[in-house]
This record gives C-alpha cells, structure tokens and sequence, in this order.
C-alpha cells in the first residue's frame, strides 16, 4: 500500500469513528531537525511540499519529546504553538489534537485532527488515539515511503 493510501484510509476511519474536518500526517527527521507535511486532507490549503525546522516550545517538548497527545480544545490552547491558527479558523477548525507514532521510543510522525471547538471529548480522545495505534504498524511503513528531500 502507498504511503498516501495508508494515510487516506486512517483519515477516513477517523472521520468516521469521531470527525476530523482537517487532517493531517506529518514525518519527522530528527537528524535534519525537519518536519515534513505527508499527507493533507486539504492540500490547497496545507499542501504536502516542502519541510519546516523543527523547533523548540512547549508543544514540541510534549508531543515530539515525550511522545504524549496534545489536546487544545479551543483556539487559545494551540495558537501559541500553531502560527497559522488563522488559517485554522478560517477552515472552521478550532480545536487541535497531535498524536504521536513513535518507532523504538522515539516519535517519528503526528496525526494531527482539527475540528469544530469543544470537539476532542475524553471519549474521542480515546477513540482517536486507540484508532492511531491500531494503524501504527501501517503508518511506520508509510513514513519510511516518505521524502525528506
């Protein structure tokens, strides 16, 4: 399965189980210290092109550093970390959740859902993150598919 595919069926599954308005995969390159956008369900939007430098704050300590969820139910909990928190809103998104994937203890690649405000109950919380390991072996083969260049 190409690494699109994989992506595209773990957003379906997620808009299925709980919603994701905006969805999103991004793949981690430690050593270059950049992040790459793989996978987009508004590529208009946020195309997959490019990479960014990975950089320090607090939401990267959390999700990047010690691989736990980071839930901002509300645009004030993820517009410190998110510079194009505008953008987000515009696209009716104002509630962020990032999960991590992690290979061997180190987070390789987020998940990232964006929804309507007050939308990651704990219970979709769950859901999303159980859903997100579930597909974890797939998603690693899929991040390995991806070009850092």
């Amino acid at each position: 399965m190409t690494a699109d595919a994989t992506f595209s069926a773990l957003h379906a599954a997620a808009d299925d189980a709980c919603g994701a308005r905006l969805f999103t995969v991004t793949v981690l390159d430690h050593a270059a210290g950049l992040a790459r956008r793989a996978y987009s369900s508004h590529p208009e939007d946020y195309p997959v092109t490019g990479t960014k430098p990975m950089g320090a704050n607090p939401w990267m300590e959390q999700v990047i550093g010690r691989g736990e969820v980071f839930v901002a139910n509300e645009t004030a909990g993820f517009s410190p970390y998110f510079s194009d928190h505008a953008l987000i809103n515009a696209l009716g998104c104002e509630a962020a959740m990032n999960i991590p994937v992690s290979r061997d203890g180190r987070v390789v690649g987020t998940v990232n859902i964006l929804d309507k405000p007050g939308h990651f109950t704990p219970a979709r919380v769950a859901t999303l993150t159980a859903l997100v390991e579930k597909h974890r072996a797939a998603l690693l083969e899929a991040f390995a598919q991806v070009s850092m260049g």
